[in-house]
């Protein structure tokens, strides 16, 4: 074991245990985004009036606990936060509760996340200038804080927000179109909460750490409009109701936009990210006498193509020693998505998420890349639906898989990167990690 400076405290040894390393890496990538021990330096002072916490996202329960043990003990603080089922952490011993923390479903919302919304939208009301709102706000944060345009009911949102997920559309597009069809997000939950003070306190998932884009913004200002959600609806084909159509194309569901007085006195902080994450892994590579090479942590597209980007630059390294030098560890981030494929009469339906539908395209464009290892793994510890956070890749990856009577492209075609891993022993499983900096992806040439 070789020491390592990146708080925890060890590092398996990469040349003798990749797999473990790897996996190392990524839990140092997960610690550095828990809010328990960045938040705090952003928190305001008590207000004359009360504090008032709402959120919404898979890192509520961790954000909402790191809240209550940082916050002053004879400050009254209160609220309701809305996460993931299961994603709420063990509560520390001694730790009275002060905000109530309730689950509701992911990706695809459910009555419990429009119950919420309604709640947390009822909560706002009545505010004054003397009050403080905090808002936690983390990835996820879209699904589970649901509250239907006028016109639009819980089924048509749940059928949307799938027919999305399933098209391939990117996590901007996704949420412009919820955004426009909710009377919570994009600004709105801010405009309810005036004129009292808000202050958002957030974790970032998305490409360029767009506050607007995380959790669809809910109190924050948004540049899209009625304009760009139709047209986004109407690319990949997405049928709404007649008249909500009508009301995107008059614009009466414009969200308020950076002109809006409401935000004049908001703040919004990020006190975790994708690259700090990355950087933190980067450190303890370089800790291990690993070089580490950080793309980029803003990397989007169809998974498996951008599985297949990766499997190029490792083989480059492989062979040639460029662009980077061996032994080194190449890390990314970001949100790539996957577009269904049409299944076949009588096909098993697959199971997967994108970081293991990566792994399927790395696995294959790298043909048995002698040296290369690698793990791709969603930082919440989920990835898709599924139990597993992601998928390992090896040098013998589709061998063992054949000789199980696996075929690659068969789990391609249907999606079904859980099976083609769990069949060799390959997936992550990590449960729930409490927190969300989206897609961590490293490669390891030796």
């Amino acid at each position: 074991m070789i020491a390592s400076n990146t708080g925890l405290q060890t590092s398996p040894d990469p040349r003798a245990q990749p797999r473990e390393f790897l996996e190392h890496l990524y839990r140092v990538a997960v610690d550095r985004a828990l809010p328990l021990s960045t938040m705090g330096a952003y928190l305001p002072a008590p207000p004359k009036g009360r504090t008032l916490v709402l959120g919404a996202g898979k890192a509520g329960g961790s954000m909402a606990q790191a809240l209550e043990a940082l916050w002053p003990a004879d400050a009254p603080l209160s609220g309701l936060v809305v996460t993931r089922y299961e994603h709420i952490p063990p509560r520390p011993e001694g730790l009275p509760q002060r905000i109530e923390i309730v689950e509701a479903a992911h990706p695809v919302p459910d009555a419990a996340g429009e119950q919420a919304a309604q709640r947390i939208l009822a909560l706002a009301q009545g505010l004054t200038a003397d009050d403080l709102v905090l808002c936690l706000i983390s990835g996820g944060g879209s699904s589970l804080l649901v509250l239907p345009a006028e016109g639009l009911t819980l089924a048509d949102k749940q059928r949307i927000n799938k027919q999305l997920l399933d098209s391939g559309a990117g996590i901007g597009e996704m949420n412009c179109v919820r955004k426009h069809l909710s009377r919570i997000k994009g600004g709105r939950l801010a405009a309810a909460c005036a004129p009292a003070k808000v202050v958002t306190l957030t974790i970032s998932d998305v490409p360029g750490d767009d506050p607007a884009i995380i959790a669809s913004g809910p109190t924050v200002p948004d540049e899209s409009t009625c304009a760009d959600a139709l047209a986004i609806l109407d690319r990949y084909r997405i049928e709404i109701p007649a008249p909500v159509r009508a009301s995107l194309e008059s614009g009466a569901l414009e969200t308020p936009d950076p002109k809006d007085p409401i935000f004049a006195t908001n703040e919004v902080h990020l006190f975790a990210t994708p690259q700090q994450s990355l950087e933190a892994a980067a450190a303890a590579a370089r800790a291990a006498g690993i070089e580490a090479h950080i793309l980029s942590d803003e990397i989007e597209g169809e998974s498996r193509e951008v599985g297949k980007v990766h499997a190029a630059l490792a083989r480059a390294v492989a062979h040639r020693g460029a662009p980077f030098a061996r032994p080194c560890v190449i890390l990314s981030g970001g949100e790539t998505t996957v577009t269904i494929r049409p299944r076949q009469p009588g096909q098993a339906k697959g199971r997967g998420g994108r970081a293991g539908e990566f792994c399927m395209g790395l696995a294959g464009a790298l043909m048995g890349q002698a040296s290369v290892w690698a793990l791709a793994a969603d930082t919440d510890g989920i990835d898709g639906v599924e139990d597993n956070a992601g998928a390992f890749v090896a040098p013998d990856t589709l061998a063992r898989a054949q000789a199980t009577g696996r075929k690659l492209s068969d789990h391609l075609d249907r999606n079904d990167a859980y099976g083609y891993f769990d069949a060799i022993g390959d997936l992550l499983v990590t449960g729930p990690t409490h927190t969300n900096v989206n897609d961590f992806r490293a490669m390891l040439v030796l």
